[in-house]
């Protein structure tokens, strides 16, 4: 009998060695002048790809395709195009898939957001030919089987459907995108049980909508760590297939402007309490719309600590340093062509209410002058670092850069984003909150409404 261990390297082996023309002379690890945050790019038969060659034995790569919530023609088609990653193509059974991944080692993922579908993989430096290959496979050949749909996807669906009823963080977050923008953006993150998904999800629609989502055009390659020779050789040769046009007989992705609109909802729920305070916020870096003092006033907001033994410098966290049970947060939401500033409060609803008009005080505070210089000072530091850090991080860097490459051909510029950042002065960000309350508001509110309040009574316009 064969050794166990013979068998499962003689077919590691023979996984490698699918793409035998790897060149004898390929680098195994990157140059240290590679290390920093910026990427490489290129374009090859029509395919835009970006490379970071960053020192270490393994690769990440995603393709990163604008097929997310915001394009999705029909109800539930990102996520059932998400689902269907990695599985049966007309070259490898969804089997073959999985046990050819664990014998090199690898994890598979797939994600969606409200505007990007991301499928990619992490792996030995030397198994980029293989993967480079599979999701060429998943973005031409998948087969889009009837089976496959009706017993592993929809079934999946519909259990995060239940798991959704009792995330009252979730439910007030898609309020307050659906009340902020409408449609487009506006559509919730993942389907909610009362959408009938059925009536909409058919694999042949679906096959024809992956088509228009991973038409050359509309989708981008992205690694960290791997050399941009090798990522350009191997993208040219697995995305051939790719179509250079969506299907004529199915509507295009557009891409209509986001329109913000604010107004109000409340839903009432006995598993929590959440209450989202929202403003028209900062766009992308590389979408035109990008407002540093957004970023700024967001880090001046704060109300969640960062630092050990101390409630923070944050404005938030000092007021609200008596309602213990409200965990108050605030972040700025950024798209391509549009962005949401939201404070987040969960917890206690007499805490909550207490917090939301904290929230009103301090914004007509900050656009009044009635702020320190130190905090300032210390907020534009604090906003720099979480842009630096969010492109350093491999995961959010790729679906970034990807998602700029197919907005605009470029990557996003940390370095120009942080000089940005820098630029900002005290009245800009006074400038930015009056423009906030002189608006209309976005309030969402899900949980016990008797106690939570309207936003009116907290002083906000909607």
């Amino acid at each position: 009998m064969v050794p166990r261990a013979s068998f499962a390297r003689a077919a590691r082996r023979t996984l490698r060695s699918q793409c035998s023309h790897t060149p004898n002379n390929r680098r195994t690890l990157a140059s240290a002048k590679s290390a920093g945050y910026s990427y490489e790019t290129g374009e090859v038969n029509g395919i835009k790809f970006a490379s970071r060659d960053i020192p270490g034995p393994t690769t990440q790569l995603a393709l990163v395709a604008r097929a997310g919530t915001r394009f999705q023609l029909f109800p539930g088609f990102a996520e059932g195009l998400e689902k269907f990653a990695f599985k049966s193509t007309h070259k490898r059974s969804s089997l073959r898939i999985t046990r050819e991944a664990e014998l090199l080692g690898a994890e598979l993922f797939a994600y969606h957001s409200r505007e990007n579908l991301v499928i990619g993989a992490k792996f030995l430096r030397e198994d980029l030919p293989y993967f480079t290959e599979l999701l060429g496979e998943v973005v031409s050949k998948t087969r889009f089987t009837r089976h496959e749909l009706h017993e592993e996807v929809i079934r999946v669906i519909k259990l995060n459907q239940k798991s959704i009823l009792a995330n009252t963080d979730q439910m007030a977050l898609n309020s307050a995108h659906s009340v902020a923008f409408h449609r487009g953006l506006g559509t919730a993150l993942h389907p909610t049980s009362s959408v009938p998904i059925t009536q909409y999800l058919h694999e042949q629609e679906l096959a024809k909508f992956s088509q228009a989502a991973y038409a050359k055009p509309n989708f981008a390659i992205v690694a960290n760590g791997a050399s941009h020779d090798e990522l350009e050789r191997w993208v040219g040769e697995f995305y051939s297939d790719s179509p250079a046009t969506p299907p004529r007989d199915f509507p295009a992705i557009e891409t209509k402007p986001s329109k913000y609109y604010g107004g109000e909802e409340r839903i009432s729920h006995d598993g929590g309490n959440n209450m989202i305070i929202a403003f028209p916020g900062s766009g992308a870096y590389t979408g035109g719309h990008y407002k540093p003092e957004i970023a700024v006033l967001s880090s001046l907001l704060g109300g969640q600590s960062y630092i050990k033994w101390s409630p923070g410098f944050s404005l938030l966290a000092r007021a609200c340093k008596a309602q213990t049970q409200a965990h108050v947060s605030t972040r700025n939401l950024s798209y391509s062509d549009a962005g949401l500033l939201t404070i987040s409060m969960e917890g206690k609803a007499s805490h909550i209410r207490e917090a939301s008009q904290a929230v009103v005080e301090i914004l007509k505070a900050i656009s009044g002058g009635d702020i320190e210089k130190d905090d300032i000072q210390k907020a534009i530091a604090k906003a720099k670092f979480r842009t630096l850090e969010a492109g350093q991080n491999i995961g959010t860097g790729l679906e970034l850069t990807g998602a700029g490459l197919v907005q605009s051909g470029k990557p996003s510029n940390l370095d120009g984003i942080a000089e940005a950042i820098e630029g900002v002065t005290e009245d800009a960000v006074k400038k930015a909150a009056k423009s906030l309350l002189e608006g209309k508001a976005t309030v969402s509110t899900v949980g016990d409404l008797f106690v939570l309040p309207f936003a009116e009574e907290i002083g906000l316009h909607v």
